[in-house]
């Protein structure tokens, strides 16, 4: 694992990134690219401009020659009038939401390249990554412009259960992760959660089987009607005894006991390494109580305790996070996570967005990736 920075001075960007890699396998990688410090003077056109030209000389160090861009998620100030900035690739999938970095910038980027791969997008938009023993899909920005929160997320999970099925997969047995980026949270989060609770009962995602990881945060699209927005990840000939679901019982309850339907995270083994995607994490106890109410460094605190004890289960540690995205609340707060997070992970590649969790009591919330590498002969390699 190689975590390492590489700064672009003449283009005022810089890529902190994690390279992942094992003997006789394909590398994978994860970066998070922001605008430095001095981005200010840049309008909105510049810093866009600067992101865009940076991905294209990031893809020609040449320790990426092999590697390609599978997924790229765009973390903007102002969606509304900075879609249009955000240069597209056929066979790249791109997600892009409202959520402000707060290093004062107007975009930053999180990016994740796979080594030798072949994509294809699919009739319904997708993107289907195509590797030996697996193939993996990334549908994104799924949304309708039609009814209320209730409504467009039943209609977005029925339009990708259909999706699924027509690539011989199902919600249950091929979705690993999912993100619900919701439009003024605090009013429309709980239509989300009881539409996602009707679809996945009918599903069989019951807390006797299993859900699917998840993140529900603030985000907004560049439709003003677009109330939920989802992005998804799904793998093809994946197998149930290579899926774990973590529950971190010494810190943290099954999220069905406070009404939600959403897995604490996720561990996929391969036979060459383990994927975990770890749910955004709040400061919570094994009670489902919010733990150090007002308190942004106290609940900073917990939740990384919150999210070891996660991947501890899943025989992982934060050295093996290839990523991790902080959500907070409050602006005023960036200065103290920030501070605390570069001191004590600043080897991580990170971004702290403005984005309100679903329940007001919580400041902060974090979700994260993190790879090991494995032997696992039952099992193909990824």
């Amino acid at each position: 694992m190689i975590y390492d920075v590489l700064d672009f001075k003449d283009l005022n960007t810089k890529v902190s990134y994690n390279l992942f890699n094992t003997k006789g396998g394909v590398a994978e990688f994860h970066a998070i690219l922001e605008l430095t410090n001095d981005h200010s003077k840049f309008s909105a056109a510049e810093q866009f401009d600067k992101v865009n030209q940076s991905i294209v000389h990031l893809f020609l160090q040449p320790f990426l020659q092999n590697v390609s861009p599978a997924l790229l998620r765009w973390f903007v100030s102002d969606v509304v009038n900075q879609a249009e900035l955000i240069q597209l690739s056929d066979n790249v999938a791109v997600s892009i939401v409202q959520q402000s970095p707060l290093n004062g910038s107007k975009v930053a980027l999180w990016i994740y390249g796979i080594e030798n791969i072949q994509s294809i997008r699919t009739p319904d938009n997708a993107i289907s990554i195509k590797r030996p023993g697996y193939t993996h899909h990334y549908h994104t920005q799924l949304f309708t412009t039609e009814g209320n929160a209730f409504q467009q997320t039943t209609s977005i999970f029925n339009n990708y259960i259909k999706s699924l099925s027509q690539m011989q997969c199902s919600l249950d047995v091929n979705c690993m992760r999912t993100w619900l980026f919701v439009h003024n949270i605090d009013s429309q989060y709980n239509d989300i959660v009881v539409a996602r609770r009707n679809i996945f009962e009918l599903e069989n995602l019951i807390p006797q089987t299993h859900f699917i990881s998840s993140t529900g945060i603030e985000g907004k699209y560049k439709y003003p009607e677009v109330i939920t927005l989802m992005d998804a990840y799904a793998i093809s000939g994946i197998m149930q005894e290579q899926i774990v679901y973590l529950k971190g019982s010494s810190h943290l309850n099954p999220t069905h006991e406070y009404g939600v339907t959403f897995e604490r995270g996720t561990s996929v083994q391969f036979g060459d390494r383990r994927h975990v995607y770890i749910s955004g994490t709040a400061s919570i106890n094994n009670k489902g109580e919010i733990v150090h109410p007002f308190d942004i460094e106290l609940q900073t605190i917990r939740v990384l305790e919150n999210i070891n004890v996660l991947l501890v289960e899943a025989e992982c540690n934060m050295e093996d996070i290839a990523q991790l995205i902080i959500y907070i609340r409050d602006i005023s707060d960036y200065s103290s996570v920030n501070k605390y997070m570069r001191n004590q992970y600043p080897y991580i590649p990170m971004i702290i967005v403005l984005a309100p969790v679903c329940r007001p009591g919580w400041l902060i919330e974090m979700e994260c990736v993190a790879i090991k590498g494995i032997e696992d002969s039952r099992f193909k390699k990824f």
